[in-house]
């Protein structure tokens, strides 16, 4: 009997695992410190496009994104944390991730984000590839401050390409053998910039 019990209770709690995939800091509290280093706590809210706006905002992220989504990384209802970030009582900024399809498997992107919507920091939390220590170097993640949403908004993550007037057009691939991930981490970018837009920043404007 209690061997019953318990394949029932793995199996009510393993059903996520083959629904949507949601993409968390691993250790939150190590993670925040390191890329808020002025921080002095964060608050975690879980979101997802189902709930935000359901399919007129999913056909809107994939308007403004130039691709579908797909796959278990890309569904309507997977769950998104976002991790609010204090100093005190003041806001200071957020940690956002999402889940990307690499050429290997999948990729975690997240981005540290300041309450002007600018990239301050970019961190690859899991990256099966064969160029995955030059993706995960600081020179690497160093190109991504600084910029924003509007600085993605002519980059094709179809083609991979952007206008050479572009700020992206001036990232670059660490090597041949991180071409293709390469270009995986850029579309996760601009999408995790999409969803910070629709979620929080022109929500806050309105």
């Amino acid at each position: 009997m209690k061997k019953l019990i318990l394949l029932f209770l793995c199996t009510l709690f393993s059903g996520p695992a083959f629904g949507a995939v949601g993409c968390d800091l691993n250790d939150p509290d190590r993670d925040v410190a390191r890329l808020f280093p002025s921080s002095t706590g964060y608050k975690t809210q879980y979101l997802s496009v189902k709930t935000a706006g359901g399919e007129k905002l999913l056909s809107r992220i994939e308007n403004r994104l130039g691709d579908k989504f797909k796959g278990l990384y890309e569904t309507i209802d997977v769950p998104y944390t976002l991790y609010e970030i204090y100093k005190g009582k003041e806001k200071i900024g957020y940690i956002h991730g999402v889940n990307q399809k690499g050429d290997y498997g999948g990729i975690q992107v997240f981005l540290s984000i300041g309450t002007d919507a600018k990239i301050k920091a970019f961190y690859i939390q899991k990256l099966t590839s064969r160029a995955a220590r030059e993706l995960r170097s600081k020179e690497f993640g160093a190109q991504f401050t600084g910029l924003s949403l509007k600085d993605f908004t002519d980059y094709d993550p179809v083609t991979g390409k952007a206008p050479d007037t572009s700020p992206i057009s001036r990232l670059k691939s660490p090597s041949m053998a991180a071409e293709n991930d390469f270009r995986n981490v850029l579309r996760s970018v601009k999408k995790n910039l999409i969803l910070m837009d629709e979620f929080l920043f022109s929500k806050a404007v309105k």
